[in-house]
Parts: C-alpha cells; structure tokens; sequence
C-alpha cells in the first residue's frame, strides 16, 4: 500500500466523522446540560474512544498520555503488545461502529483484513481440524499501530479535544464523595498542577492506579481477582510471500491437560504482513531468537506454520511479551463510588491476549459509558457509579471464557480449578469433538460449530448451547466412524504456495535469514 496516500486517506476520513460528530453534538446540547471540562487519562485505544464519548457532552476534554504520541501508524514506547497480534472481533467491531460510525470503512481502506471465520481460519484443536464452513462470524487483522492512529486521527480532529502528550496523572483531587479533578505532573509542569474537571475518566490501562487513587480519598480497597498460566509468547514481524494474498489465518493449539499449552498463530495485516506468534505457558519456554523460533515452530502439533516460515522474510527480530494473566478489578463491588470518575478499559479487566478479546472488551465498556451518559447526562454524579458496573458487565463473557481455560494449564497461579471448571471442559472437549465433523451442510454439527465461533467473538450467549440442534449434537457425541482429518483444510492454491514456487524461499540458519 502507498503509505503517502493511505495517510491521507484516513485524515480525510477522521475529518470527516468528526465534522459529523461535531454537528450531532451542536444539535443535542439544547436538551442536555454540557460539562464544562472531562479529562481522559490515557490517550491509547480505550482513552481515544474515551475522549470521542465525552467530546459530545463536554466543552473541552484533555487527553493526557505520558507518552509522546507518534504521528502515523508506528510503534509507541509504552504499548510492548502492540507489536504482537490483535484481532478485533465482530462484537468490537460493532462496538466500535457506534462509537465512530464508519470506522470500519476506514479499517478497510487501510488495508486491515477482515476474516470471515471459520472460513478465512486454519485451526487445529486438540481434537483435530476445524471445517472452514463458510461464515458463523468474523473478526479484522491489522496491526494495532494502525488501528490505534486511525482511531487517534479520528477522534483528534475534534476541536473539543485536546492532547497533553508526556503527562501523567499522579493522583485525584476531591473526596470520598466526588472528584473534582487529577493531579499531573509532566512536559509544561515538572513540578506538578492541578486539572479541574467535572468529570475524570482513568484509561491508563493495565498499570492503573486507581485502586490507590481511590484509597486515597478515603474509600475501601478494590477487590481485584487473578489467574495467571504463566503464558509468555513471542511474535515475528514477516513480509509474506506476494502469492499470499488471501491466505488464511492460522492457529494451532494443544490445549490444556496435556501439560504445558504451546500454541502458534499467523495474523495477517496490512501492507502484504504476517505477524507470527508462538506461545507457550508455564513450563514451557518461548523462543528468544530466530533459530529458536523456527525449532519451536516446528514441534508444534503439525509442522505448518514451520512450513510457511521459510517463505516469509522477517522484518524485525523476536518480540517477547509476557504480561499476560488475567486481571480484573472488582469497581462494580464498591458500596460507595465517587462522582465524577470512572475507570474504563485494562484498567478495569484484562484478560490473556491469545484469546484475542481485549479490543473488543476495551470498546464494549466505553459504549457502556456512552450510553449511561445518554441516559442522565454527563454532569449527573450518579452517572459513574452506573458505568462502573455497567463495565463490569462488559467484562464477563470474556472474563468466563479466558479463566475458564487458563485455570486448567499447570501451575496456574491465583487459582485452582473447581469441580465446575473441570465439568465446563469436559463439555467444551465434546463440544470441539463434535465440532470438528461440521461438513457446511446445515447439520447438528455445523450448529455447534458456528455457536463456538460465536461464543469465542463474544457474540454469542452460553444460552445458546442448549438450542435442540446443540443438545441433540452433544447428546449424541462424535462420531466414532469419522475420524478428523491429519491434514489442514487448505485449497490447491494455499497447498501450492507451501510447495516453495510461489514465492521466495528463506533459509533459516544460525538464527539469521541467508
């Protein structure tokens, strides 16, 4: 893609949709009292979404980030997951929309690629392949340096709001019963000052201080809950092969039980790029360099993404990451809550990355805020109390299905399997056994796999497995007499690019590309 004119593009767009978003804030004010000033902590994806929330009931809203801010889709200093991959699920993308009506649109002409699952997803279970049956859901690959500048640029181009780059908050100002505003220190103020504001929103993510915040005024402590596997995983920036287009996203996983989890997983995004991952848990190490990343690639359940590696050319050296455990903050427990803060975001709940629900969570609880700002106004102190537990709902399904796993990896951490938990994987084993014999005929077996899909974007409901066709599957179990295939779903043409004449070919020796 011509980055010049992709550039271009989206600050055309952004201008656009905030010129509209401009017009419906003017057109609402008359029946809606405005707040005089909001501050956002933290300008990345939540903190963003955040701003263009409040931009339609504020005069002015001040995004302050610690960071400096980059100008187009590149990398920051404090977001290390951002070089790893994100996948945006249809929930978020719908969440999302709401938020920034055409925003999808603008995903698109960027370059993200939209994937319809299972069908546009190679995916190996524990109990063989995935069908790719066609469309059950979908969910969008791009890079989350493009995704958030889209987004910046967006919700920038609003007068309303402005940016204090290489801010940071220290503190709230106020008391147990309202907060008045945030103590920052940082680029015009060394020494620190005071914002006052009528209503102060923490998206700072995953190392909020909140909790202390808040214990500072005078409330309680914040219950918080933890289930940490121990996963770390490491990700390889590659150019893919230029036959590639097209080419499915892959994913391959041992599951738990069978000791410690190793997984890999191929993102595509834009500009002609995979990001490749490999994961393991506690008890299994993630590759550190090149040579390692091939090797661990190679022992996974099937050889294919080793098979694929040696037709890309890496464009960066490994990346590790490993804060990866499942966090949640219970705000939504606290009897007492102060008006005029709220928490949005990580700050709130973060689940492991390898599900690949944090955008989507992310952008749920900020339509959760938008739309209880809809409901009483802005500068209504019972507003945030609402919020805090109208997040909280937001974080459940992926809360559920995140722990639900982690916990049964060894050595987990925070927590132990129950009885409960060991009955759900039991049922979601059959579930996956069941699944795997899906044909796109419109069978018991297809119902079930299209409800895991959905279940897995979030956009379905655990109700949904007791449907006739989901219970009559489970009853009845797999099949003894079909046994799934040993070899990936793949068309003529993918088999044709692993063949090596589709493109060229790399040799991986000593850990460098020759």
């Amino acid at each position: 893609m011509d980055r010049s004119r992709g550039t271009e593009g989206v600050a055309d767009g952004a201008a656009d949709g905030a010129a509209d978003e401009r017009a419906h804030r003017g057109t609402d004010r008359s029946r809606r009292p405005a707040v005089r000033r909001a501050v956002v902590l933290g300008g990345g994806f939540a903190g963003m979404l955040t701003a263009s929330v409040l931009a339609r009931h504020a005069e002015k809203v001040v995004v302050v980030d610690r960071d400096r801010l980059p100008a187009g889709p590149v990398a920051r200093a404090g977001l290390p997951q951002a070089r790893h991959g994100h996948l945006l699920m249809a929930s978020g993308a719908a969440s999302l929309e709401a938020l920034l009506p055409g925003l999808t649109d603008a995903l698109t002409a960027a370059g993200a690629r939209r994937l319809a699952l299972p069908g546009d997803l190679v995916t190996l279970t524990p109990h063989g392949w995935l069908p790719r049956t066609g469309e059950a859901s979908h969910g969008w690959c791009l890079s989350r340096d493009l995704l958030d500048w889209i987004v910046r640029a967006r919700v920038l181009a609003d007068p309303a709001v402005e940016l204090l780059q290489g801010v940071h908050g220290e503190g709230l100002v106020g008391d147990a019963r309202r907060v008045t505003g945030v103590r920052v220190r940082g680029g015009a103020w060394p020494d620190g000052r005071e914002l006052s504001a009528d209503l102060v929103v923490d998206a700072t993510g995953r190392g909020s201080r909140a909790p202390d915040w808040l214990a500072g005024l005078g409330l309680p402590e914040v219950a918080q809950e933890r289930v940490d596997c121990g996963l770390v995983y490491a990700t390889l920036l590659v150019r893919a092969p230029e036959a590639a287009a097209g080419f499915p996203s892959v994913s391959i996983q041992s599951g738990p039980g069978a000791g410690p989890g190793r997984a890999g997983v191929v993102f595509p995004i834009e500009d002609g790029r995979w990001l490749v991952t490999l994961s393991a848990t506690r008890g299994a190490e993630a590759p550190r360099d090149q040579a390692g990343f091939h090797a661990f690639a190679r022992a996974l359940p099937h050889p294919l993404i080793a098979d694929l590696l040696p037709l890309c050319e890496p464009l960066d050296q490994v990346r590790r990451y490993g804060n990866t455990a499942d966090r949640r903050r219970r705000y939504d427990r606290l009897r007492r809550w102060p008006a005029g803060f709220a928490v949005v975001g990580d700050a709130v709940a973060h689940t492991n990355p390898a599900y690949g629900h944090g955008l989507s969570v992310a952008a749920a609880g900020v339509l959760a805020l938008a739309r209880a700002l809809e409901r009483r106004g802005a500068d209504d102190g019972r507003v945030t109390a609402g919020v805090q537990r109208a997040v909280h709902r937001a974080t459940r399904a992926a809360w559920s299905l995140a722990t639900g796993q982690d916990v049964l990896y060894p050595d987990v951490a925070g927590a132990r399997p129950t009885r409960g938990d060991r009955t759900r994987a039991r049922l979601g084993e059959r579930l996956q056994a069941v699944a795997v014999r899906a044909d796109g005929t419109g069978g018991d077996a297809d119902a079930v796999l299209g409800t895991l899909v959905r279940l897995g974007t979030l956009e379905g409901r655990p109700v949904d497995l007791a449907r006739p066709a989901a219970v009559r599957a489970l009853l009845r179990g797999p099949s003894a007499e079909v046994l799934p295939g040993r070899e990936p779903p793949l068309t003529e043409g993918e088999l044709a690019l692993l063949g090596g004449g589709a493109g060229r070919l790399f040799e991986w020796a000593g850990g460098r590309v020759v």
